[in-house]
């Protein structure tokens, strides 16, 4: 099963549970400055602990987006072509330009704090989740400790939002991608469940598959049956060569051969997506885990030690949800610690804030070189609404 609870959002506004709120209504101007007003607010209180304010163009090359996040984005922001520089979004959040700025300028540690619009298309006509809205964040680069700079980041923005009182959870995505790791499959599998970690659904169905829970498809089985299925294929078109077609048609046999996932890996991966309880709670259930799943040791220790930082830094973490299945509809930079902070009277709305750790994307952007990354967003609208009493 997977968790209850809504996961957080991306960044930009992730999904959630389907509005419930008032019929759509035309953005005030009266609105429209409290918003900025906020931001403002916002923005002054992350300078005031140390953040260096940056800013980021509106416009962004599509092909590096694309390359991170994959075809996905795609269809989430707005495109556009650009007669000299070609294919250009508008900015769908300034993590990956204020992490390329970082990465270029090779300082560290580094904190960052800024404001502005953002842009995402959306499924629905939604006041709630708007295409163009305001965007605050802060972002904690380097430093000694990560689980410091993790519970410095929370406290950051929780600190920004504490007359709200603002129900808190957080999640390790590192935590499931230990899991992953220490299944006793093929390479192959782990790194497409590893890939799909942040689709539940297709995550849910590679599971499925690789337990032997759903049959292999008749077109599978009969193409797999061929002693050579290129025999009468004709002749080479499209982008793909011979040779990868043929390793691709090694790689389906390889998977058909495998052995079935054993059934308590998986209630492992289970028992860890559907956890929701108070983070003592969890920490407790997570250790039990361990006992059957050693390979989760190091996430549960860095899990431990971010626990230390935050209470050092007076959050009361039975307060605070932990949540196996949290942020795994966000961007897919996350790698580790995420948290979100919502309004627990307004529920039809989308996270106030949002954030985690995103080591990896930091590799990709700095050609190797890996700095420790955390950071977070905050969405000034619903500050605003809420301290507005909208």
């Amino acid at each position: 099963m997977e968790g209850p609870s809504r996961a957080a959002g991306d960044r930009a506004d992730g999904p959630g549970r389907p509005p419930q709120g008032p019929a759509r209504q035309v953005t005030l101007p009266a609105q429209k400055s409290a918003a900025k007003a906020e931001a403002q607010r916002l923005l002054a209180h992350l300078r005031a602990l140390g953040a260096e304010e940056v800013e980021a163009a509106i416009l962004q090359p599509a092909e590096e987006l694309l390359d991170l996040y994959g075809e996905d984005i795609r269809a989430r922001a707005f495109v556009t072509q650009d007669p000299l520089r070609g294919e250009m979004m508008l900015r769908p959040d300034f993590t990956v330009p204020v992490v390329r700025m970082h990465m270029e300028a090779g300082l560290d540690p580094a904190r960052y704090a800024y404001a502005g619009e953002v842009f995402r298309r959306q499924e629905a006509d939604d006041p709630l989740r708007p295409s163009e809205f305001l965007q605050v964040g802060f972002e904690l680069f380097g430093g000694r400790d990560p689980a410091d700079a993790d519970a410095e980041v929370f406290v950051s923005l929780a600190s920004a939002l504490s007359d709200l009182h603002l129900r808190a959870a957080m999640g390790d995505i590192g935590l499931i991608l230990a899991a992953v790791d220490g299944l006793s499959t093929t390479p192959m599998r782990k790194a497409a469940l590893r890939r799909h970690v942040w689709r539940p659904r297709r995550f849910r169905a590679l599971l499925d598959r690789f337990a032997g829970r759903i049959p292999v498809s008749e077109e599978r089985a009969a193409l797999l049956a061929l002693a050579d299925p290129l025999a009468d294929a004709g002749p080479e078109i499209g982008v793909r060569t011979r040779a990868e077609i043929e390793a691709r048609l090694q790689q389906l046999r390889d998977e058909a051969l495998a052995p079935p996932l054993p059934g308590e890996e998986l209630a492992l991966i289970d028992a860890l997506l559907s956890l929701a309880a108070p983070v003592p709670s969890a920490l407790d259930t997570l250790r039990t885990l361990e006992q059957d799943a050693p390979g989760i040791g190091p996430a549960i220790y860095r899990l431990e030690r971010r626990v230390e930082a935050l209470e050092r830094r007076g959050i009361d973490l039975a307060d605070v949800t932990f949540e196996g299945s949290f942020g795994r509809t966000t961007l897919e930079y996350y790698d580790g610690f995420v948290f979100g902070l919502f309004a627990a009277a307004r529920p039809e709305l989308p996270p106030v804030a949002t954030g985690g750790r995103y080591d990896a994307l930091t590799r990709v952007l700095g050609q190797g070189r890996v700095v420790p990354a955390v950071g977070g967003v905050i969405r000034p609208e619903l500050v605003a609404q809420l301290r507005g009493g909208a």
